[in-house]
């Protein structure tokens, strides 16, 4: 996959009836979920199914959040450590083999800088990608828009606003690319 220029940013109406409703499924899942012991796999897989837009396998430490879960696809042998959060307003697509630390992010929605749009309930929107074989450190929030590129690594704490190309390491805040794999 080639990495491509960040996509603009679409308005989102959080409120809409539709999308009330789907913040209500998708938080009584992921109570659910987190309700579950790790251990007891068979038991998450189908709540994961439930949930998620796409799920072949994955191990989710608890806690996990997310906004809608029929916005995420998730690749096979996916790994999430705990407390991971995934705003979903827009598609979240996690190639296979993919691993994310603590803590970790992933925010497709922000706030209109226009004040009547924020107090009119609107949200931007884009969609985020990692491709196949990613590291995310613990810590690291990835912003919307953002495609990392197979086989790379983001250090923990790591604020990501663009692209991170294939095979590279980057971190910091905000995300630069300190070295090539």
């Amino acid at each position: 996959m080639t990495l491509t220029l960040p996509l603009p940013l679409s308005l989102f109406d959080a409120f809409a009836a539709e999308n009330f409703s789907a913040r209500k499924r998708a938080k009584l899942l992921c109570t659910q979920i987190n309700a579950i012991p790790v251990h007891l796999l068979k038991q998450r897989l189908p709540l994961y199914q439930q949930l998620f837009g796409a799920v072949s396998s994955a191990f989710i430490e608890p806690d996990f959040y997310c906004d809608y879960g029929r916005n995420i696809y998730l690749g096979e042998d996916f790994f999430a450590n705990h407390h991971c959060v995934m705003l979903d307003a827009a598609e979240i697509r996690i190639g296979a083999r993919v691993l994310l630390g603590p803590a970790v992010h992933l925010y497709t929605t922000t706030h209109p800088v226009n004040a009547a749009q924020r107090a009119a309930g609107m949200q931007l929107c884009a969609p985020i990608h990692l491709e196949d074989d990613c590291w995310i450190g613990g810590n690291t929030v990835i912003m919307p828009s953002v495609t990392i590129g197979a086989r790379a690594v983001v250090g923990a704490g790591s604020v990501v606003t663009k692209n991170i190309p294939a095979d590279s390491v980057a971190s910091g805040n905000p995300c630069r690319v300190q070295r090539r794999l």
